[in-house]
């Protein structure tokens, strides 16, 4: 067996054992029950990240989990195809061999996508298996395979017949970069340093007097069809009704009273443009207004606007309608403002607000089932408080545009007619059959060029993975799914979607829990971001640390309802972790020469100690602990507990107490202990797996090499411990009395360790420790334990009083007992005094300019919350030294007086 734990050595070699073994098709033990789970599809397009990371651990671990505890698991993996995304990377990849996607045309174009996905487009679940994630391989879906095609062309079809689907004239978020619409999820919303200009329209009838309107976008003025101002508002009280001349284009507007004019904003009038704003959109609704599209598709000025102006870029018609407007005196003045300003996530452009004919869906109805879904708790959010969210989007749901202008996607399964008539069919054989029986005739149809929002196939995942429309045995028996783990920011764009789609078409939730994880920050809570030059690639982590270091880390701070912190420092100490437990089985197997396992793990078999007792009762609870958090989806108490168990009582504690009987001449205590240590071992192991696939599966494996056997399994004939159970918690290994003495000789451990760390005793320096003790039978079994107490806490001797406190000792006090320990002789008493004084002078000035420095307003409001926070850690760690130091001040102030 290696000295140390090689991750590179191990990984490759599991995962490649897992996959041709086909474990994640296998069953543990005979059980009916069910659990499935479909992997939120990464973009074809993508690369592991640290979010994805933290995503599919977890879905690993449940996965993991509930095959170990017999169910018939199935998890399906597979990517979307990111119409967008997609569409840009080939473009840029063919304009490398000088080729423009419109000389060689849509089809062409479509082949070369094909060709790249086929070859790149697994790069993402290449690294998904780096990261140790097994999902049933075989069924591998992408969303636009021919089943996943043809069931979202039926689905389009139904909802079109049933008047769901429809073309509009909406407002949508327009990429002028990439002539599409996008959605929101699409937009970034960038704080930039803009200004306001206040400009000012001639009111009709009143010559010579203006009202002045504040904007942030002068160019969208020519597209103005009001000024707004509040009904309360008494400054323009009189004006409402009256109209304005446009200026720039003559055309007379109105003034008009709504509540969306803020008083306290600008110059609490605003214009009103219907066609290129979320907000004026619904101004112009309410009062019957015109919306005039001044932009092309490239927001360049169109017809629309004044001769002059068409043909401009956006941004350069602004310069010259502002200067325009300077020279005829109708600017006002110009403040500088902090505002937001949406971009395309992918282009890097200003997202416009675009009138333009779509395609779009009503939801409102399949929202309000979707709703009741939630209320009922047919559906339950972890944490609760996430489904507050999904209310509040869906009550205030607006129709789904779902239309985009790009060539890479399902395309609209629709067909224009002569006249304009549209023909909705599953096929174009259909559609010219619809047409003739229309027109009479056979006649020429133009196809729909449009292809649909990527999150309309996204939404059918559940149940179009599993082979709908065909009623398939996998449809059947893991519909509805179990649970559903993604993120917060796309509870509305996919979850919400996947819940309407799943009750509309299968009569059925797609899932009973939706888990929703934090989002990963950096170690100062800040977003990661290639800008700000602090993303983790779980990639390096893999290749430095190993996987099970990555996904510790990922689900010991996967807490409900909280972000997470990641940093170099805290992965380390996972590592450290998982090194520790190599190290820990590494003195167990090299201890097993001889070791016969003809007892099958029954613990009943051996006689027990006390220590034996102890372990085996802790080992239950945290069984107990963590089989109670995966269930309740809390993955950080799952990881803590078992981390608490392994390095702190089996390593740290029964592995020490354990050594001086390996190497002791009792051959019968020697075997009963190597048989607890090998036991407590396999079932640390199988706690562990699901969160550390890797390092589990090694070490099983090399304990199988010595004919060892799990629990209630033959090891010799399973494959993997993946097909081990997962460990129960069993009432009768519990020892409630010994587990109470061991953790009470424990406390007097640990009392005499503080007492030697208090004056800087060397660990391996052995003392004399006196043990004040006025209960005679607590006394005499305590004396029975001498050997436990001295080797753990490196003791010479051990002195048991029952009548008087010894003298110049620093004490330890535990409910029953006091733990003495005489300094005389040890350390110079007076010098000690005299250092401690001196660090507790330094630590005390310390602690003052801290407390200074947070009570300062000014330190407060400028300094970032990172910095704030540093200094608030800093003012805790100097209370906590200054109480310390204190404490041992006054211990050996006493002695020394």
């Amino acid at each position: 067996m290696d000295k140390t734990y090689n991750p590179k050595k191990v990984e490759s070699k599991w995962y490649t054992f897992w996959t041709e073994k086909r474990i994640y098709n296998k069953k543990t033990i005979s059980n009916n029950s069910t659990f499935s789970i479909v992997i939120p599809p990464p973009n074809v397009t993508g690369s592991l990240h640290i979010g994805h990371a933290l995503n599919n651990t977890l879905q690993d671990i449940l996965v993991r989990y509930k095959r170990m505890k017999g169910f018939d698991v199935i998890w399906i993996p597979g990517t979307d195809h990111a119409g967008i995304a997609t569409q840009m990377v080939v473009e840029k990849e063919i304009a490398k061999e000088g080729i423009d996607k419109n000389d060689i045309g849509r089809e062409v174009f479509i082949e070369k996508i094909w060709e790249w996905k086929n070859a790149s487009g697994d790069k993402i679940t290449t690294q998904l298996r780096r990261l140790g994630a097994l999902p049933n391989w075989d069924r591998e879906r992408f969303t636009m395979d021919h089943g996943l095609s043809n069931a979202v062309r039926k689905v389009f079809v139904e909802l079109y017949r049933k008047g769901l689907i429809y073309q509009d004239k909406r407002l949508v978020n327009w990429d002028p970069k990439l002539n599409t619409a996008i959605s929101d999820l699409e937009v970034e919303q960038r704080e930039v340093s803009g200004q306001l200009w206040y400009l000012k329209y001639p009111i009709k009838g009143y010559e010579g007097q203006y009202i002045t309107v504040a904007t942030t976008r002068p160019e969208t003025m020519l597209g103005d069809t009001a000024v707004a101002v509040h009904p309360d508002d008494q400054r323009y009280k009189n004006l409402i009704g009256e109209y304005v001349t446009l200026p720039l284009v003559g055309r007379e507007i109105p003034i008009i009273a709504d509540e969306y004019s803020d008083p306290e904003k600008g110059s609490g009038a605003v214009k009103i443009t219907p066609a290129h704003d979320f907000n004026d959109f619904e101004v112009g609704k309410r009062h019957g207004l015109p919306a005039i599209n001044i932009f092309d598709e490239n927001a360049h000025l169109n017809e629309n606007a004044p001769k002059k102006y068409r043909g401009l870029d956006r941004f350069d018609a602004r310069v010259t309608i502002v200067n325009d407007l300077d020279k005829l005196g109708l600017l006002d003045r110009i403040e500088n403002n902090k505002h937001t300003v949406p971009y395309g996530d992918r282009s890097g452009v200003v997202v416009e607000p675009y009138l333009t004919d779509q395609w779009y869906m009503n939801v409102n109805d399949l929202a309000q089932k979707a709703i009741k879904s939630v209320e009922s708790g047919d559906i339950m959010f972890h944490p609760r408080f996430w489904g507050n969210t999904f209310f509040e989007w869906m009550r205030n749901i607006q129709p789904w545009c779902i239309s985009r202008q790009i060539w890479w996607g399902h395309q609209i399964p629709a067909w224009c007619g002569p006249d304009g008539e549209v023909f909705v069919e599953y096929t174009e054989e259909d559609a010219l059959q619809s047409a003739r029986n229309h027109y009479g005739k056979t006649v020429v149809l133009t196809r729909e060029t449009d292809v649909l929002d990527t999150w309309f196939s996204s939404a059918l995942w559940p149940f179009t993975t599993m082979g709908w429309p065909e009623k398939s045995d996998v449809l059947r028996k893991y519909y509805p799914t179990s649970v559903m783990v993604t993120g917060f920011d796309i509870i509305f764009f996919w979850v919400a979607r996947m819940i309407m789609m799943g009750l509309n078409f299968m009569n059925d939730v797609p899932f009973k829990d939706v888990y929703i994880h934090g989002l990963i920050r950096d170690e100062k809570g800040q977003k990661m971001s290639k800008t700000r030059g602090n993303v983790i690639d779980p990639l390096e982590i893999i290749e430095e640390h190993g996987a099970d270091s990555l996904r510790f880390t990922l689900a010991a701070l996967a807490t409900q309802g909280r972000d997470i912190k990641l940093s170099p420092t805290v992965i380390q100490g996972y590592r450290n972790f998982i090194n520790k437990i190599w190290n820990a089985s590494r003195f167990i197997i090299m201890n097993l020469e001889g070791f016969e396992d003809d007892w099958s793990n029954n613990i009943s078999k051996i006689e027990l100690e006390d220590t034996e007792k102890w372990i085996i009762t802790k080992l239950n609870y945290t069984i107990e602990e963590t089989n109670d958090a995966l269930e309740s989806y809390e993955f950080d108490k799952a990881a803590n507990s078992i981390y608490q168990f392994i390095w702190g009582d089996f390593c740290d504690w029964y592995i020490e107490i354990s050594k001086p009987i390996i190497y002791g001449d009792d051959i019968n205590k020697r075997d009963n202990t190597r048989k607890i240590l090998v036991y407590v071992l396999l079932n640390s192991l199988r706690l562990l797996h699901p969160i550390a696939p890797f390092i589990t599966e090694e070490l099983f494996h090399l304990l199988k090499d010595y004919g060892i056997k799990l629990e209630d399994v033959d090891a010799n004939d399973t494959d993997s411990i993946a097909l081990a159970s997962f460990p129960e918690y069993n009432k009768h290994h519990i020892f409630e009395e010994s587990f109470g003495y061991i953790e009470f000789l424990k406390n007097i451990v640990v009392g005499i360790r503080n007492l030697r760390a208090l004056i800087g005793i060397h660990p391996s320096q052995r003392v004399e420790i006196v043990i004040y003790c006025e209960d005679s039978d607590l006394t005499d079994r305590i004396k029975t334990s001498k050997v436990f107490i001295q080797n753990l806490a490196s003791v010479s001797n051990l002195v048991f009083k029952s009548d008087i406190k010894p003298k110049n000792c620093i004490a330890h006090v535990l409910p029953e007992v006091e733990i003495f320990l005489p300094v005389e002789g040890l350390i110079d008493i007076r010098k000690e005094i005299k250092r401690l004084s001196k660090e507790f002078s330094k630590v005390s000035k310390d602690l003052e300019k801290t407390e200074r420095k947070l009570s300062s307003s000014s330190f407060l409001e400028k300094a970032p919350d990172d910095v704030i926070e540093k200094e608030k850690f800093k003012l805790s760690e100097f209370l906590s030294q200054r109480d310390k130091i204190q404490d041992v001040l006054k211990k050996l102030t006493v002695i020394g007086s």
